[in-house]
């Protein structure tokens, strides 16, 4: 199956990572370049991190994390290659200013700054309608 971009088919993008339900927190993939990622979430009402109505910092930090997933994911999708399983190595910054609500439509921006024997330091911004939510800085590892 070729996968052309964008895509916002959540069994598409879930093809792309390898977290599956119901800990998947990126449903949408924008554009992708070697060194830049755009994702997307819509958060649902009924989600494990979302309390009282709002998706947790917890869950937008995942989210971050995912999206970086999901830029290695299309790496490989583009090698015939099977997504691999990675994990947060360290995270040095991450900062909130709004969680989002339940409906809300996160997009986040990954840009790539070093990447070395599948460790990979990003720098994420993330936003609802336009306005910035939450950034960080962390470096992912590919086990």
């Amino acid at each position: 199956m070729e996968i052309l971009l964008p895509v916002t088919d959540k069994n598409t993008v879930g093809k792309l990572i390898p977290q599956k339900k119901p800990f998947v927190m990126v449903d949408a993939l924008f554009s992708w370049q070697e060194t830049e990622l755009k994702s997307g979430f819509t958060v649902p009402e009924e989600h494990v991190l979302v309390a009282n109505g709002f998706f947790q910092a917890s869950g937008v930090l995942e989210h971050q994390a995912q999206s970086v997933a999901l830029h290695t994911g299309y790496q490989f999708y583009l090698k015939d290659e099977e997504p691999p399983v990675g994990y947060i190595g360290a995270i040095k910054t991450f900062e909130i200013s709004v969680l989002p609500a339940v409906g809300d439509k996160i997009e986040t921006e990954v840009q790539i700054l070093n990447e070395m024997m599948g460790v990979t330091l990003v720098r994420i911004s993330s936003s609802v309608k336009g306005k910035e939510i939450a950034t960080s800085e962390m470096k992912t590892v590919v086990k």
